[in-house]
């Protein structure tokens, strides 16, 4: 290819027209609110509690039925459609002290300033999201709110391929914080990138292939 003066030999990449964002652990930092909603049931099944944060991070992962598997409830005893509703009870009380990661807003803002669009994917109920995204005073930054239409947080790869398919040639970066965030992005053909400090470690983000970060600062600084 000739290369005039001031040209490249390879186009400036374009900045994503889309931002898909994961909302738990992503946008919210929820973590201690679920290993507290867990613990609770776990103990009323006289199972052993999750231990730390860190043993959380390590065993937490979609879908949720096999996490609760790996961590000890027996669905014989206590069967996962009793058990889903029961946590989601837990979790909406222990949630109400839960805030946004504190580099979230001003994010969300300058992403808005610049033309990008903001949408959230959720395995979280639609109507629990929207709830939450009211509450914490961010859900009119967001033209659309992706969720599931049950409580049960089996995959969001199913939402995913149905936007995918009526947006298929946008230029779109998945943000968010889990293995699974890595494999709907897989699955539907678009770059993701990860913050390492919500549901799953650094270290066990880091095998998966993609950026692993530790603030959205510096996916702003990478990717805007």
């Amino acid at each position: 290819m000739t290369c005039f003066f001031g040209e490249t030999m390879e186009q400036e990449k374009k900045s994503p027209e889309i931002v898909l964002w994961d909302f738990n652990g992503t946008i919210l930092d929820d973590v201690d609110a679920g290993i507290e909603a867990v613990n609770e049931l776990l103990c009323e099944c006289e199972c052993a509690p999750i231990p730390s944060r860190e043993y959380y991070q390590e065993t937490f992962g979609f879908p949720i039925r096999e996490y609760y598997a790996r961590i000890g409830f027996d669905f014989a005893k206590h069967p996962y459609e009793v058990l889903a509703p029961r946590w989601v009870e837990k979790y909406l009380r222990c949630v109400k002290s839960a805030v946004l990661f504190d580099d979230v807003r001003t994010t969300l803002d300058a992403l808005r300033s610049r033309g990008v669009r903001q949408i959230v994917l959720s395995a979280t109920e639609r109507q629990m999201l929207e709830g939450q995204l009211e509450d914490l005073g961010i859900r009119e930054l967001f033209e659309q709110i992706l969720g599931l239409d049950n409580i049960h947080a089996a995959s969001k790869l199913s939402l995913a391929k149905a936007w995918r398919a009526e947006h298929p040639s946008e230029r779109v970066i998945l943000i968010g914080d889990t293995d699974h965030d890595v494999e709907t992005a897989r699955a539907i053909g678009v770059e993701c990138v990860l913050v390492a400090r919500g549901h799953q470690s650094k270290e066990r983000l880091k095998v998966f292939g993609v950026p692993v970060f530790t603030s959205l600062r510096e996916v702003l600084d990478t990717y805007f």
